[in-house]
Order: C-alpha cells, then structure tokens, then sequence
C-alpha cells in the first residue's frame, strides 16, 4: 500500500500536532522546520508505506537533540 499525496498530507499534519502537544517548549515554526527537514531527508524513498513513521521519529529526534545556534 503506497501512501496518497493527500493521506501524505493528512498524516504530515498528524505529526505536526502530536509534536506541537509533546515539545511545547518548541515553537510551532521550530516544530514545522523539523518536520518538513525530515520529509525531505525521505523524500527520495522507494516504498512510502512507512515514510510518515520516519519523519515523525526523526523530527522527534531533531527537537530532542536541536542544533547549537551558529
């Protein structure tokens, strides 16, 4: 079962609220960077059953571990 641009699009939102609830320290731009940086880290993936999965861990992943300022 290959995921729909629009169930793609459903599921990416999901993500979004779930990490917005769970890093509230986060702002919601930093929380949507995080996300959007991870789909594109799996844009280039063959199979896209799991993708949303992937995305949601590493975002999780970035906003636990975030970046030093430059």
């Amino acid at each position: 079962m290959t995921t729909e641009p629009a169930d793609e699009e459903s599921a990416i939102s999901e993500i979004v609220e779930r990490l917005e609830e769970r890093f509230p320290q986060s702002s919601p731009e930093t929380v949507r960077a995080a996300v959007e940086d991870a789909r594109q880290h799996f844009s280039r993936a063959k199979v896209k059953d799991f993708v949303p999965l992937f995305i949601e861990r590493e975002a999780r992943a970035r906003l636990e571990r975030p970046l030093p300022p430059s």
